[in-house]
């Protein structure tokens, strides 16, 4: 078999249960459905580190944080050490990536083993994008999911037809702060959206990390966010600040000028839900739309039956589950991440596997369909077998998982723990750190542990239940096995 050229689209905190593939009730997406309905959907495909650089980073390189220099958002990537597109360039890969970076800029943080590169500044503007191409900066006019696709449509169109290639096609959106393109600003307009089944979850069972985590719908938006006006004592990054009362209270949108009035705070906070989640997936719509013109372009190219293509989010996002926005933690909603994937040579259309993917293995699957032999320092495992074997065992059962950035943002408590099909196991280890940095803030260390064929949406702790003290102790072996296997010695 021909080495298959490789198209790895991927978004910023796009959630697969707003995918209809994955069964999504407030959204339809047609041409990421494609992938899946032409090739295969993964239901259980996790991050080891739900933040946008690190994952990117772990994508890159088939390692974990700690190894591969990237644990925060602040941490830029040395381009100096091993990556998957330096492996496939090296045998014979033309290789591009065109769209989000985020993992520096200039010297070892430009990106390095891709022939051509323009990548975003930093986390990159939604309109008139300043982009770094090939070593200079540029402002790009228009909608930045809009001039991704075209430049990726332009890539594969002028490409050097002797040689496979690997463009990494990479969009902002739908990140924060979810700025709609003009062709979809009136999606949804006169439709209300669903709210999911734990809109309202009180975090009784949880630890302090959940009830103290700063991203609730209720509370935690900035003006910006949902396109308000600010008050004049107020600017568009302040957040919104929860009002004592509803007396006189008001909202005022952006398009409208029209002052909005509540009488409720559940009116309030759908309020805040409806024009949160109509942005985000107004640009998930963008997406797709882009996602379409590429599918075709491969069609026109004569090249879709010689082409992987997946489409992925660096991790999940809660779209109003447990009532919050954003990521970060190790519950199902953020740490899921949607995968999809058609390679017609190898992979039988319309399959569905629940086996255990993580974005650690993407690199070394990558490298295995083309042929490349796998560095015995990758830590992640190719599922090609997986892909092209319905009846493949599985490659892993278990996965461990590492949040570092203690309070940085949204109040996130640090912590690790493992998953299991059945389990998952979460310790909140540095929470005896205030933000000033100092120990007045003393807890005691907390566990969560939930029972995921029970509790599918985790809202039940039972680590305190006699009942699981044996699986406990084993969790726990398991946890800090993967773990050393990991080489996080921390």
């Amino acid at each position: 078999m021909n080495q298959p050229n490789i198209v790895f689209i991927m978004t910023d905190d796009h959630a697969s249960h707003s995918m209809s593939c994955y069964g999504s009730k407030i959204n339809v997406t047609p041409n990421m459905d494609r992938i899946a309905n032409e090739g295969m959907r993964f239901d259980n495909c996790f991050c080891t580190n739900s933040i946008c650089a690190p994952s990117r980073a772990v994508i890159l390189t088939g390692k974990h944080s700690h190894l591969n220099g990237v644990i925060t958002l602040n941490d830029e990537f040395d381009g100096r050490q091993q990556t998957f597109p330096k492996l496939l360039q090296k045998a014979g890969y033309q290789t591009g990536i065109i769209g989000k970076w985020h993992l520096g800029e200039g010297g070892y943080a430009d990106p390095t083993g891709f022939d051509y590169y323009c990548v975003l500044h930093g986390q990159g503007e939604y309109f008139d994008p300043k982009m770094r191409e090939q070593g200079e900066d540029k402002i790009f006019k228009g909608y930045a999911t809009d001039i991704i696709t075209d430049m990726s449509l332009n890539f594969i169109k002028d490409r050097d037809k002797s040689k496979p290639f690997m463009l990494m096609c990479h969009h902002k959106a739908p990140h924060r702060p979810w700025t709609v393109s003009a062709k979809y600003a009136d999606l949804y307009k006169d439709e209300e959206i669903l709210q999911p089944e734990t809109f309202d979850d009180d975090y009784a069972t949880r630890c302090d990390a959940a009830r103290e985590a700063e991203m609730r719908i209720d509370n935690d938006f900035m003006y910006r966010d949902l396109k308000l006006v600010p008050p004049p004592t107020k600017r568009p990054m302040d957040k919104i600040p929860p009002p004592d009362s509803l007396e006189g209270y008001t909202l005022t949108p952006e398009e409208t000028g029209v002052p909005v009035s509540f009488s409720s705070y559940a009116e309030l906070k759908n309020f805040k839900y409806q024009r949160y989640i109509k942005d985000y997936l107004r640009c998930v719509a963008s997406v797709d739309d882009g996602i379409g013109q590429l599918l075709d372009c491969l069609n026109e190219e004569g090249i879709a039956e010689d082409t992987i293509v997946v489409y992925t989010s660096d991790q999940g996002f809660f779209l109003g589950d447990h009532g919050w926005y954003d990521k970060r933690f190790m519950y199902e909603e953020s740490l899921r991440m949607p995968f999809v994937i058609k390679y017609p040579r190898a992979i039988k259309a319309g399959r569905v596997s629940d086996k255990m993917i993580l974005n650690l293995d993407f690199a070394e699957t990558f490298l295995d369909f083309a042929g490349v032999p796998i560095p015995d320092d990758m830590q992640g495992k190719s599922f090609r077998r997986i892909l092209e074997d319905e009846n493949a065992p599985a490659i892993q059962t278990a996965m461990y998982y590492r949040y570092w950035m203690h309070l940085a943002h949204h109040n996130i408590w640090s912590h690790y723990g493992i998953r299991t099909l059945d389990y998952k196991l979460i310790y909140y280890y540095a929470q005896a750190l205030g933000k000033s940095g100092t120990i007045d803030e003393y807890r005691e260390a907390a566990w969560e542990l939930f029972d995921l064929k029970k509790d599918p949406h985790e809202l039940n702790n039972v680590y305190d239940n006699p009942e699981y003290a044996d699986l406990i102790v084993k969790l726990k072996d398991e946890m800090y096995k993967l773990k050393a296997e990991a080489e996080d010695e921390e």
